[in-house]
């Protein structure tokens, strides 16, 4: 069906401005008039909400390797049913991304099914064990950046001369900073949930000790350096800190981590994940993060596992959340609608900013189109991902999706 778009509210150059567009066979055009012609059977919606396309610089694609959990085909649709037009895929793969060969598995896969525009990570080490820096320069061209995700590099040596040669290269580290010794066997936060239901923590110190140590290397050696999901108060003050002092260092945090804290956790699957939900205190230094520009951008960390890995409770499921078909719905109502920040920001947030960071360029041939007039429940069963675990299930939002535009035309 074709869509006249009326009165639309749309972002371009920092600010929203009034326009009208439309949707006929598939293309996507601007127009300068209210309506299209005589087009009866057109739907015809008023005063939506028309974005860049979005960016997510963190995600989970589990192909190759992990087909069961999710494919490049069934999550870039997933992304573009949340607005994305583009997504960086983490490389904890089979086989890991840490070399040409190894590298080219995936980038047959994302020639052949991808939806829309999608970037791998290489590797920091060989296979992700944090034991020997893989052939960095021979996928460098290939690779948006580098990163061992889902494990942090424990030897500060290895990061130091991942750092020198990523920079050698003109390529980020995006570090998933965690110290295995303070792990403890924890699982969800070392907070007042775990005290109260008799659970083992995992302790604040295990993401921000790491960082410390890497806004450090990253100062020393001069290296452009990104840190993955941050969800602590004092991951926040190191990195504000560092960004004063010059070090070109940036960080995203994830939509759990500005909506939810411990104490709104249920002994169910779909709400682990690593890092895990963090106190009230945290949350709000989160926030805070994002209002005076600590905190660059807002990836979703989307990790989709099957029914049976996430069925299992806090303790035994797997890590992991999806959260590309929820991210733009929950904060517009969690956060921009509540005029913690302007729309406009959380645009900056989600679309502009990761994409001057990696190098991602934005197209002006795509953009994202939400009815925020629309209110609704969030149901799982209805995500375009075949991971259903979301802390979001049950939730009412504002932003139903119209459409995704990639290329000028309608993805989805």
């Amino acid at each position: 069906m074709n869509i006249v778009l009326d009165n639309a509210a749309v972002y371009k150059n920092g600010k929203m401005m009034r326009c009208n567009a439309y949707i006929g066979d598939g293309v996507f055009r601007f127009s300068d008039t209210s309506g299209h012609g005589d087009d009866s059977c057109a739907r015809i919606v008023s005063d939506c909400m028309i974005f860049p396309g979005f960016c997510d610089v963190h995600v989970h694609l589990r192909e190759p390797g992990f087909s069961y959990k999710e494919t490049i085909a069934s999550g870039t649709a997933a992304a573009a049913h949340g607005g994305y037009t583009a997504v960086c895929s983490m490389p904890n793969l089979n086989p890991a991304p840490d070399s040409a060969e190894n590298l080219s598995v995936q980038l047959e896969l994302i020639k052949k099914d991808a939806k829309i525009a999608v970037y791998p990570y290489g590797t920091i080490t060989k296979g992700e064990m944090g034991k020997e820096l893989c052939d960095m320069e021979s996928i460098a061209s290939d690779v948006v950046a580098f990163s061992d995700d889902g494990r942090g590099v424990q030897e500060p040596e290895i990061m130091e001369r991942a750092m020198l040669k990523a920079k050698s290269l003109g390529k980020i580290i995006a570090a998933h900073c965690e110290d295995n010794k303070l792990l403890r066997g924890g699982y969800i936060h070392d907070g007042e949930y775990a005290r109260l239901n008799s659970m083992r923590g995992i302790c604040s110190e295990s993401e921000w000790g790491q960082i410390k140590r890497d806004i450090a290397l990253a100062e020393k050696t001069g290296a452009p350096y990104h840190v993955c999901h941050i969800s602590t108060k004092e991951s926040v003050a190191l990195i504000r800190d560092a960004k004063k002092r010059g070090v070109d260092i940036t960080c995203e945090t994830a939509p759990h981590y500005l909506v939810l804290d411990d104490m709104m956790l249920r002994d169910e699957g779909r709400f682990k994940m690593n890092p895990p939900v963090r106190s009230q205190e945290d949350r709000l230094a989160l926030i805070e993060g994002i209002q005076d520009g600590t905190i660059d951008m807002i990836a979703t960390d989307h990790a989709p596992h099957s029914f049976e890995e996430k069925s299992r409770g806090l303790e035994k499921s797997a890590m992991g959340v999806v959260g590309l078909e929820t991210a733009f719905p929950v904060l517009y109502t969690q956060i921009a609608e509540k005029n913690i920040i302007s729309v406009e920001k959380l645009i900056e947030l989600l679309a502009v900013n990761p994409r001057k960071r990696f190098g991602i360029p934005l197209n002006d041939d795509e953009w994202c189109i939400w009815d925020v007039k629309n209110k609704y429940e969030i149901k799982s069963e209805s995500f375009l991902s075949m991971g259903k675990a979301s802390p979001f299930t049950g939730m009412s939002v504002l932003g139903a999706h119209i459409a995704t535009i990639y290329g000028g035309k309608s993805v989805l």
